[in-house]
């Protein structure tokens, strides 16, 4: 299996930290977060890595020539001329995919416990189109799953803003989206062509066809790195837990 790891983005969040480098080079307990999920993806058998690039672009060409592109097989996906968002990201890194049934799309700014053997095996288990690993968790913004583990909704609570995809007969779900997803090949071909674009409409509109389900990961650590606060609460914990990263 490949997979690409989502690095485009301007780490507006990151503040100061990403004024003069991207954040997949922010650094926890002085590794880069690329470097982190890179070994991370490693460990899981995924020897196939594209990785989108945007802000400070050379940066991290640059560094994944430093490392030997880490002893495996990695391509660059070049947004420099445009950010595109998660759905244009997908679309444009999607020959690298060609030959694959499935793949795995990963945030740089997450650091998670999650199997990731284990999730390929519940996405092609529940013949999904896209399968998107969730927490409970409190946040603004959350997914919306039925009875049946599949996708319905997506709702932003801070606006009080609701989007249901089809109708359901009993109570939904809130779970919080982790940055992780498996997604069938197939579902390339139903990505907006518009650039940018977010993929979240995509998968509202594909969920009312096809199954988009929830991958409930409660028991994983898991952890944003895209907010500054994030990072000495992050080392800490795998510091008190004796985790190397």
């Amino acid at each position: 299996m490949k997979a690409l790891i989502l690095a485009a983005g301007l780490g507006t969040r990151l503040k100061h930290l990403t004024s003069n480098k991207p954040k997949a080079l922010v650094e926890v307990s002085g590794k880069p977060l690329l470097e982190i999920v890179v070994e991370n993806l490693k460990k899981s058998g995924i020897n196939d890595i594209i990785i989108n690039v945007h802000h400070f672009a050379e940066q991290v060409v640059d560094f994944v020539k430093v490392k030997n592109n880490f002893g495996i097989n990695i391509e660059i996906s070049d947004e420099t001329s445009l950010l595109l968002d998660t759905g244009g990201g997908i679309k444009k890194a999607s020959w690298f995919f060609e030959e694959e049934k499935d793949f795995l799309v990963h945030n740089v700014d997450v650091i998670s416990g999650i199997d990731f053997k284990k999730m390929h095996k519940f996405h092609s288990e529940n013949n999904s189109f896209a399968t998107l690993a969730v927490k409970k968790r409190d946040t603004a913004r959350y997914f919306l799953f039925d009875s049946n583990n599949e996708l319905c909704g997506w709702e932003n609570i801070k606006e009080n803003n609701r989007l249901l995809s089809k109708s359901f007969t009993d109570s939904f779900t809130q779970l919080a989206f982790s940055g992780i997803q498996m997604l069938s090949t197939e579902i390339i071909k139903y990505l907006d062509d518009k650039e940018p674009n977010s993929i979240t409409h995509s998968y509202l509109a594909l969920s009312k066809t096809n199954k988009v389900i929830a991958f409930q990961h409660d028991s994983d650590y898991w952890f944003d790195l895209g907010r500054p606060e994030n990072i000495a609460k992050t080392e800490n914990f795998f510091k008190n837990n004796h985790i190397n990263i």
